[in-house]
């Protein structure tokens, strides 16, 4: 079964690169979904590393993670692709270069499965993005196409709607009223 809204996110543990830690040693660590509680948590899946599209939507989510933040929500990214590919991409990508959340490695495509966004006869991930509560429970999901890049304007907008916990017509934005 795959992730739902109003139900607990699949937990996880899985083998991440982290760019953020100095120590080489600590830059492959296990991030645990369950050590995020009290948190918001926006995972987001994209297809593969060394590819196009992707690095456009991870530099974004980057440039806004100070927002997410300031929201109490902690970013996370999944590829099937390992530590050593995301690290490798990094390294050789300039705008990856600065990156400050950590890349999941789905080796065993099993986190993408729980998630259900597994592209199966090509064994990668569709661009599926979850917001999970402080709870653990999902609370907004997205899949968009392998061609077609997300908007974190529109991840933050959801964000902030959640965070009222009050009815929120179409279109609206932090600061504006709610129905209830």
């Amino acid at each position: 079964m795959s992730a739902q809204v109003g139900k607990p996110a699949p937990n996880f543990s899985v083998l991440a690169y982290d760019r953020t830690k100095n120590n080489s040693d600590q830059q492959f660590r296990t991030i645990n979904l369950s050590d995020l509680r009290g948190k918001w948590v926006l995972l987001f899946f994209y297809p593969l590393d060394f590819t196009f599209v992707c690095p456009t939507e991870i530099v974004s989510f980057n440039k806004a993670l100070g927002d997410f933040r300031d929201r109490n929500c902690e970013v996370l990214t999944a590829s099937t692709d390992s530590v050593y590919s995301h690290k490798g991409w990094c390294d050789a990508h300039g705008d990856l270069a600065g990156l400050k959340y950590p890349m999941l490695a789905d080796t065993t495509h099993e986190l993408s499965k729980a998630y259900g966004v597994l592209k199966e006869d090509m064994g990668i991930a569709y661009r599926g993005t979850f917001l999970i509560d402080p709870n653990g429970v999902v609370r907004w999901t997205s899949v968009n196409d392998l061609s077609v890049g997300r908007s974190v304007e529109e991840c933050l907008r959801i964000l902030d709607a959640l965070q009222t916990d009050k009815l929120c017509p179409c279109n609206w934005k932090a600061g504006e009223k709610t129905l209830s």
